[in-house]
């Protein structure tokens, strides 16, 4: 079913058959009266739309009015983003943050950049054993159980897309402050993240 849509002129005729009856409430759309009426029309006309798309603004994903509440329920803005993040990137780390069930996998991390845009791998790292490790493979002591890579592109690009970006935002944006911030704070007390950008 789809959602019931009204113009302008659908209010205009249901605000002047809300009018008394007689002759000085002429109800022809040429009248002054009618065309004084008319006049509020767009304002319901904006409030019957805003109505009808409030479930998609309530949304994460897809939400415009509502982001500063989501915001301030999952504690953003913090210093990841930045100091004057886009609109695309607040509504990002939004999402990463609302869906973020938590986890220590690597499918959890690539999943967790994903959904702050970026595009990651993950490389774990062990220190040499003998009889498990392979030739030529770097010694190390007991914190490389701990360490772990995630491996980025240098300068991940945020282009500026309609419908996902503001107005007065930049073309494009690039970095990966959010990336490593985020990350580093979503990641096991316990161990060593480094970033590599290639």
């Amino acid at each position: 079913m789809s959602k019931p849509s009204f113009t302008d002129g659908d209010f205009t005729s249901a605000l002047l058959g809300l009018l008394p009856r007689g002759r000085v409430w002429p109800k022809d759309l040429s009248s002054v009266q009618a065309q004084a009426i008319s006049c509020f029309a767009p304002t319901f006309t904006r409030i019957s739309d805003s109505a009808l798309n409030l479930l998609e603004d309530l949304f994460p994903a897809t939400t415009i009015n509502f982001l500063p509440e989501w915001e301030a329920t999952l504690g953003l803005p913090d210093p990841c983003a930045g100091v004057s993040p886009t609109f695309q990137g607040r509504r990002n780390q939004v999402v990463a943050r609302f869906s973020n069930s938590g986890g220590q996998s690597i499918q959890f991390f690539q999943a967790f950049a994903q959904g702050l845009g970026y595009t990651v791998t993950v490389t774990q790292y062990a220190p040499f054993r003998c009889g498990q490790s392979v030739c030529g493979q770097q010694l190390g002591g007991e914190d490389w159980f701990f360490a772990w890579a995630v491996n980025s592109k240098l300068n991940t690009i945020t282009h500026f897309r309609v419908g996902q970006s503001a107005v007065g935002e930049p073309l494009s944006s690039w970095g990966n402050a959010v990336l490593e911030c985020e990350l580093t704070q979503a990641k096991p007390a316990h161990t060593i993240l480094q970033f590599h950008y290639s």
